[in-house]
């Protein structure tokens, strides 16, 4: 009798044991669970999915020109308004631009190029008499004007060495006027009118 109820447990237990085939089958492991966002996260993520995915498929060197120049304009907007923007400013104001599109910072940059411009012509300072005598002089008033033999330029007449140990960059005669203005002023404060030995008398 004790025989029979081993041989019963026995086969009981070869039942429930695995076949080797089914050992050798590999188990798929459980699909891993990402608890879901609860609170103010679930919405501002599922609103900022779409343009997170949108902002990695930008070229990301054309991209970060364009955010550079943009942090650069405005830092020198508000230079011109006496401030300046700390570093995390600057930090912070990158990482926000990286979430418009390439068309949307290209338009932000031309915007704030031209505020810029706009804002140093209504700060630009009163141009003096003599200044304004010796421009009437050599172009009048031309801020575009080009000498005969293309040395002198613009609406003092500056060569490219002069303007250049003024500040300036590239062709005078491209300079906006309020810059021309700008630079003439300094030349003039630091070596007097005679810069322009027939204009300057």
């Amino acid at each position: 009798m004790r025989l029979r109820t081993l041989g019963a447990v026995c086969a009981t237990c070869a039942a429930a044991a695995p076949t080797p085939a089914m050992a050798a089958e590999p188990t798929a492991p459980a699909p891993a669970v990402t608890p879901p966002l609860s609170g103010a996260a679930a919405p501002l993520a599922a609103a900022l999915a779409p343009v997170a995915a949108a902002t990695r498929q930008q070229a990301t060197p054309i991209k970060d020109r364009l955010v550079n120049r943009n942090v650069a304009l405005k830092q020198r907007h508000v230079t011109l308004l006496g401030d300046h923007l700390t570093r995390s400013e600057r930090r912070h104001r990158r990482e926000v631009l990286h979430y418009f599109t390439l068309a949307e910072m290209r338009a932000k940059n031309r915007n704030l190029a031209r505020d810029v411009r706009a804002l140093r012509a209504r700060l630009a300072p009163p141009v003096s008499p003599h200044l304004a005598a010796i421009a009437q002089c050599e172009s009048g008033g031309n801020p575009r004007a080009i000498s005969a033999g293309g040395t002198y330029r613009g609406k003092y007449q500056f060569s490219f060495a002069t303007w250049a140990t003024v500040g300036g960059k590239g062709d005078p005669a491209q300079a906006s006027e309020a810059e021309q203005d700008r630079r003439a002023a300094i030349l003039y404060r630091r070596d007097g009118p005679g810069q322009w030995p027939v204009c300057g008398r």
